[in-house]
Parts: structure tokens; sequence; C-alpha cells
């Protein structure tokens, strides 16, 4: 129990702490607030939002299935240590305040039992982890928390303010922590209670206070420790990565519902009061962008599963969040107030080279625990390079200048129903079978690429081979816009949605459905396309097989075994849409052995296309995407590369030609065709 004149210093702490807190916090706020793009903190549904606010917090955004093993099962411990510290901290300052005879460390009451156990556990469990993560960072010098000289980088965080801003956090919760834990250990000491078993850690720790009287004033010193230490770390907090603790779930909480991981917001051109585009410079950005920049720990996670990063290229994901948290943190007074210089993002935040190297793969996006999605800030920033500056890579406007004119990035003036020619059944169109139960959307690639126009005649077979009345566009057919929109030039994009929900309005489709053999057509027309009105049921290429496998109306010949495949997970396919099993479902239906490559799933690596790299050159770094994935199939021992995306399979077919490999690259659609029975 504190005497009287503690308890009176002890609120004065508190008072003045909250005090100087509420500046930084109020400044985060109103720093997040000015954001002036798109995505808004969303605030509906507040008991949905509030309850995957409450899951991140507890599942630390799922981190454990994230890799590195260790660093996630010593974080795991942290975070609930600190969490289970809200609880206690609160439960040790009553017991200050308390009669002497009330406690709430003793008693037989089951519950306080269990909160006693989990407080011992958990203080251990932060202080080992703790420890574990100083000794990674300053003395094993772990070379996954540095980011390499050709990146650009705030120079404060290049000098060493991150190792600093982590020491400080470190020591803090050191402190903290230990204060509290021994404190337990003395109040066990000063009560002559001996052994508990609720509290195994602190009992042992118990044993080194060598009288009542000793282990009374330890209990006073350590309780002031951790808690005088806590409000004394509060105005601070706000400045620290230490704020991710907070900020990590409101990003969860507040963020958009884009319905695929990746899926832009429409801008309306139509808005003749508009003037600016995308994200020129820093308030340009939405405020969840913004609120990224707070949230982000700063563990490169982003970074290690970046195919532009890992193969050389200037762009780090981490490096963006970086940027902005330190010159939010530089400038915290001005950029609250509203007096701060516009920034401009490129040549601050980002480098020119780095900003056309990202694939909008997602693995940014899809790897980080706090919910940040750097690869959105890039769409932005791409948006306004190319809609306000008329800036971007020379080889872009080929493809652009191909999609306006004829309506395909290729510039082909080739009818877009040649691909079907020497099939030995007819193709309709939606004209010639308008009853049709699916319209296969072929696609640019499928149409004018001749390695995908194999893909197309292949689901074409498929369909036919199972009796499912389909139908396609024929000519009538256009590019969805993917490759405008992922490069910046959103007014085609626009152009381009508006012109086919139109179409496909007209022709009912938006009560039949879709079936495609490219992700980004399927991302595009199933998730993008509702916001101009086009509300589709679209399905890969392998989801219908799977299905139609499942329903007996394909049979499968496996009495020839082709050699061990292995399948290459297309971003847009995998972690864009979360379609995994079903193009593995499918090589297995056809009696196929699958080999995994050691990055697949939501892990897997990019081919190196998105982001509308395929019709530019790859800027420059240590290897290119495609080889560097590609050998890793190889590495495999598979025969064959089995990939789901037409892209895919352009870039997996140039990287055998410079790796020289006998292994085979086709896509499911094809390898099933043929082993129809």
């Amino acid at each position: 129990m504190l005497t009287i004149v503690e308890k009176i210093a002890f609120v004065l702490l508190a008072v003045g702490c909250v005090y100087f807190a509420y500046k930084p916090f109020k400044q985060m706020y109103d720093i997040i607030m000015q954001g002036k793009g798109e995505d808004k903190l969303q605030i509906d549904q507040i008991p949905v939002r509030l309850g995957r606010a409450i899951m991140a917090f507890l599942n630390q955004g799922q981190i454990l299935r994230k890799g590195r093993t260790w660093s996630s099962i010593f974080h795991t411990g942290i975070a609930w240590g600190f969490i289970f510290y809200l609880l206690v901290n609160g439960v040790d300052t009553l017991e200050g305040y308390l009669p002497h005879d009330w406690h709430f460390w003793t008693g037989d009451f089951f519950v306080w039992g269990l909160y006693r156990l989990a407080a011992d556990v958990l203080s251990v469990a932060v202080l080992v982890g703790m420890i574990y993560f100083l000794v990674r960072r300053f003395i094993a010098n772990d070379k996954a928390l540095t980011v390499r000289e050709n990146v650009l980088l705030d120079p404060k965080a290049r000098e060493g303010a991150i190792r600093r801003d982590s020491l400080i956090v470190g020591l803090f919760m050191l402190f903290h922590v230990g204060s509290r834990f021994f404190g337990a250990a003395a109040n066990l000491a000063w009560h002559n209670e001996g052994f508990d078993a609720w509290q195994p850690f602190a009992s042992v720790v118990a044993n080194l206070y060598g009288s009542p009287e000793v282990a009374s004033t330890m209990w006073h010193f350590f309780w002031w420790g951790a808690l005088g230490s806590i409000l004394l770390f509060l105005p601070y907090f706000p400045r620290t990565k230490h704020a991710h603790l907070f900020m990590g779930p409101l990003n969860f909480g507040t963020r958009p519902d884009r319905g695929a991981l990746g899926a832009m917001n429409k801008i309306d051109f139509d808005d003749e009061e508009r003037e600016e585009f995308g994200a020129m410079h820093f308030f340009d950005l939405s405020q969840t962008s913004i609120m990224d920049g707070f949230s982000c720990i700063m563990c490169n996670r982003c970074q290690d599963a970046c195919p532009a990063y890992t193969t050389g290229k200037e762009l780090s994901p981490a490096a963006i969040e970086i940027n902005k948290r330190y010159y939010m943190k530089s400038h915290m007074d001005i950029l609250a107030d509203g007096t701060a210089e516009p920034l401009p993002l490129v040549g601050n935040i980002i480098s020119e080279s780095a900003l056309w190297a990202c694939t909008s793969c997602g693995a940014c996006s899809d790897i980080c625990p706090v919910g940040n999605e750097p690869m959105m800030d890039i769409m932005e920033m791409r948006r306004a390079q190319v809609l306000m500056e008329d800036s971007y890579p020379e080889e872009l406007g080929n493809a652009f200048q191909g999609i306006e004119r004829r309506g395909n990035p290729w510039d082909s003036t080739e009818s877009r129903v040649a691909w079907a020619e020497g099939l030995p059944f007819a193709v309709p169109t939606v004209d010639e079978n308008p009853d049709f139960e699916y319209l296969f959307w072929v696609g640019c690639a499928g149409a004018f690429d001749p390695n995908s126009q194999k893909t197309a005649r292949a689901v074409a077979t498929i369909l036919n081979a199972a009796g499912v009345s389909f139908a396609i566009l024929g000519d009538q057919e256009t590019c969805t816009g993917d490759p405008a929109r992922r490069a910046g030039m959103e007014y085609l994009f626009f152009e381009m949605a508006s012109a086919n929900v139109e179409l496909l309005n007209e022709y009912g489709v938006d009560k039949k459905r879709i079936v495609t053999g490219c992700p980004h057509c399927l991302t595009s027309i199933g998730t993008e396309y509702k916001q101009f009105g086009g509300d589709y049921k679209v399905y890969h290429t392998t989801q219908m097989i799977s299905d139609l496998v499942g329903k007996g109306k394909l049979k499968m010949n496996t009495d020839n075994q082709l050699e061990h495949v292995t399948f290459h997970d297309p971003c847009f396919l995998g972690r864009h849409n979360e379609i995994y099993d079903d193009p593995r479902e499918a090589l297995k239906q056809a009696g196929l052995t699958l080999l995994e490559m050691d990055r697949h799933g939501s892990k897997s690596s990019c081919c190196g296309a998105g982001g509308a790299q395929v019709w530019k050159e790859e800027e420059h770094g240590t290897e290119e995407v495609n080889v560097n994935r590609f050998e890793e199939a190889v590495e495999t021992g598979a025969k064959t590369l089995a990939v789901g995306c037409p892209f895919c399979s352009v870039m997996m077919a140039d990287a055998k030609g410079k790796v020289e490999n006998d292994m085979e690259v086709k896509d499911v659609a094809e390898i099933i065709a043929e082993r129809l029975a």
C-alpha cells in the first residue's frame, strides 16, 4: 500500500503525463485526417470493424503464418504480454491505493490464480522476447533489419535513428515489465507467502530478498518503476515505433473493404470540379495510407517478400513507410497545423526507378502484420505521374495507344477470334448462342499472343468436352483496362470499364457466369467493375475445371503419367483473389504429382509481369524477376511448370530461354485438355 504522499504524487504524475501526451496524440490524428486520397478511414459497421481490430490485436495480424518463425513466436509472446498488461497495470494501480490487507495477488479464488499465472508467465515471455530482439538487432546485426544502399531512405533512418528508437523502446519494455515482475516477487517475500504455484517464476526470484522489510522497500521501488515508467513514456509513445501496438489494430479496423487485395478505387472523371488525380504530394495520400506510416513496425517483412527488392531493384516497400514515418515524426507541428510546404512524394518518399519497378503482386500488403498497403501508395503515385505530369516509361505509351486505338495493348489489327481457327468444333459468339451458360472471356493475351492462344483453345476444348453451353464476345471484346490502371493511366481504364460494363449488361451477362483464364481480367471484371455498375460472377478456368471434374462432366485419362509438375501461383489469382486450391486440385484430378516450390501459395514469388511490367523494360537490378522465379521452379526437379495466367506463361517461357532448361511451361488448361479421356 502506498503512503498518502505517494498516492498524491502518482495522481499528479498521471495527470501531467496525460496532459503532455495529448498534444502528440492529437497531432497524429490531425495529420491522418488531412489525407485527401480516395481511401477514407472507415467507421461504418462498427461491431464488425471493432471485431476485426480486436482479432488483429490478439493474433498480431496472423504474424505466425508469415515467416521468421522464431521472431514471430517471440513477438507474439511480447504482444500478448503487453495486451495482458493493460489489465495488470490497472490492477497494480488499484493495489497501491487499496487497504493493506486487501491484495489482488493473493487469495484462493481460481480466477485470481489464473490471473497471477498469466501475469507471471507473460512477464517472462516479454523479458525473454525483448532480450532476443535486442540481441538480434544490436549484437547479431540481422541484415533483414537493414535497407540496401541503393534504396531511397530518410537520412535520419539511414544514420541510425531506427536503431536508437528500437533501443529506447526495448530498454523501456525491459524496465517496465522487469520492474513489475521483480515487484511481484518482492510482494511474495514481503508477505512471507513462500512458493506460490500460481507465480512459479516470481516465487524463485522472491528468495533473493533477505527480509520482509527489504522486500517492502523493493516493492515500493518496483511499483513506481513499473507504473511510473509507463506514464513517463506516454508523451513519447506516439513518436516511436511502439505506436504500432494500437495503430496496427486501428489500421485493420478502419481500412477499406476492397473486395480483393489491391483492388483500386474509381476516380470520377465526370466530376468537372476535380482538377487533381492520384498522389503527387504527401497529403494527396489517403487517410489510411498516412495511418500506415504511423502503424509501421519497421520489421521489413514486406521488403523480404518484394520481388523487386529481392532482385536488386531500388524498390523497398518498407522504405516507403519508414520515409513517411520519419517525415511525419520530424515535422509533426507544422504538418498537424497545416503550415508545411507540400512535399513531392517522388524523390522524397520513393525514387522514380522504384516507382516503376513495382509488379503490383501484393506480397507487401499480404505479409504486413499491421495491415499496411505500400503497393496502393505506388498505384496512386503512378496515377499522378501519368495523369498530372504525363511522365511514364516510354514503352508504356505503346500499350496505352494500343488499348485506346484498337482495344488491346498489343495494338494488333487481327481478329479476336483467329485463335479458334482449326478447332474441330464451332466457338459461338453471344449473338449466335444467346442462351449461353458461360461467357468465355478470352482476354487480349488469349486473342493475340501465340502462346496464350493455345490456352484459349484448351479452355474452349474443355468447355466443349463437358457439354457446357458457352459463347464469346468475339470482336466485340476489348481490353479490361487492367494494364492501364496498374500503370497509372486511370482515365483509359475508366473508358474501357465503362464500355465493357455497358456491353456485358446489354447481353445479360450479369445474370450468367463468366470464365476467364486471365487472373487480371478476373480481378477487373469480378471486383473492380462493381464500381461501374457491373456485378458479375466471374470464375478462373481452374475453378471451372475443378468443378466440372467434381460433377463428373469431365473424364481424365490418367493412364500415361506426365512427369512431376510444379505450379506457379499467379499473384492476381492467389494473393489478390485467394484461389490456391483449385489449380492444384485440377492437376491432381488429372493424375499428376505436384512438387511445390519453396515459395508457393500466399508466399509465392511474382513472375515479374504484373503492374504493366510485361509492357516495359525491367528496372536495373542484380537479376531479372522471371529468371529468379524460373530457377526456383527448376530446383523442384519437375519436368513441367504449370501456370494459370497468360502473363506468367509469357514471362516463364522467356526465362526458360535465358536459363536454358528443358522444363516445359504450360497453362493448367493446356495440361487438362491434353489428358481428356
